[in-house]
């Protein structure tokens, strides 16, 4: 039996896809709303794919859950970053670049991906913290007793901020620059923070699915509260997962949890009035916005002068268009873009019939 949809969920990930587009825009915006969306969008992602872990009881079963969020992930990783590259030194081989220094040290780049890994490249870092928070989540659950797990979680958030003040504050300068002065492989590091915001959504998954009415006025509350304090200068803050810029170790639970709290919330609000569809097909080719909107601008930029909302628009729609041309003309297209329930259904038919 297929799994039902949780609609208004589909819809929230379609929009918060949005907003990684929008966050994006390479230019100044008259209001500051990109350092808002970064306050809470992808801790939010984290958080909503804890809503779907199931915890395993062996370690046959954990290889086997694994395995499968790898094809899930990875393949398209892989894919991508191989297509991606494909165009990109077609181009620059068209152009006369045979510089081979060039392509060894951007190939490295690609290799240790993460936070190292920018220009098209700059969203891949999500997937394998997503992963290593997936592998992180999974062992601690399977090997170790509830308490147990709070406990290490906490020593993981701590060591996390302990590094995000190394480079913030001691090496301190632009966070791009002073995070890249530690070096590490697929920005496995941020999987330290990444899968606390992972269990809070597992741990806490009914809670999640139908957030009580007062708990999101609340969340409204304290996120208003924060947006104001931040603009009156009494506090500054900022998150950037990636760049390792979370060097406030309270505010960097509240100020997120709160606005997913709000954000989860008035999606549950508006899914029991509309059925919100262009979110819902938003969700449904994610992985191909996710990989190609920030190369959909280099490509057009050469072309066309894009503002916030034709850069948005551009990046959701031209990656759609790709995710379904992968699906109609390359075999098992889907598996390329994460799909792999057809994979699996075949899978189990096969050994049944063997059995």
């Amino acid at each position: 039996m297929a799994k039902k949809r949780i609609h208004w969920l589909d819809a929230a990930k379609g929009f918060l896809m949005i907003l990684v587009v929008l966050g994006h825009y390479p230019h100044d915006m008259p209001f500051p709303l990109i350092q808002y969306i970064y306050w809470f969008h992808m801790p939010a992602f984290f958080l909503l794919s804890g809503i779907f872990f199931k915890e395993v009881h062996s370690l046959k079963d954990a290889k086997g859950s694994l395995t499968k969020r790898f094809m899930q992930l990875l393949f398209p990783y892989f894919f991508f970053l191989i297509a991606i590259t494909t165009v990109r030194y077609s181009i620059e081989l068209a152009t006369l670049n045979f510089d081979w220094r060039w392509y060894a040290e951007d190939f490295l780049k690609i290799f240790v991906g993460g936070r190292f890994a920018r220009g098209a490249y700059g969203v891949i870092w999500f997937i394998t913290t997503l992963y290593f928070s997936y592998v992180i989540f999974t062992f601690l659950t399977l090997y170790t007793k509830r308490y147990t797990q709070w406990v290490i979680l906490a020593l993981l958030y701590t060591i996390a901020h302990i590094q995000s003040f190394w480079a913030m504050d001691v090496v301190g300068g632009a966070p791009d620059e002073a995070s890249q002065t530690i070096p590490m492989l697929w920005n496995l590091d941020v999987a330290f923070i990444a899968v606390v915001y992972f269990a809070i959504g597992s741990y806490l998954k009914t809670f999640w699915l139908e957030v009580p009415h007062k708990v999101g006025v609340a969340g409204i509350a304290v996120t208003t509260i924060a947006v104001v304090v931040d603009k009156i200068g009494w506090i500054d803050y900022h998150l950037s997962l990636k760049f390792l810029r979370y060097n406030h170790f309270f505010l960097d639970l509240i100020i997120p949890i709160a606005m997913i709290l709000s954000f989860v919330w008035i999606f549950q609000l508006l899914a029991s009035k509309f059925e919100m569809k262009p979110m819902q097909v938003i969700e449904k080719h994610s992985i191909a916005i996710m990989y190609l909107h920030i190369f959909t601008y280099m490509i057009l930029n050469d072309y066309f002068l894009l503002g916030p909302i034709g850069f948005t628009v551009a990046g959701i729609v031209f990656p759609i268009l790709a995710s379904i041309a992968i699906q109609k003309l390359i075999p098992h297209g889907e598996v390329l873009l994460g799909n792999i329930s057809r994979f699996y259904v075949t899978k189990k038919r096969v050994s049944k019939s063997n059995g």
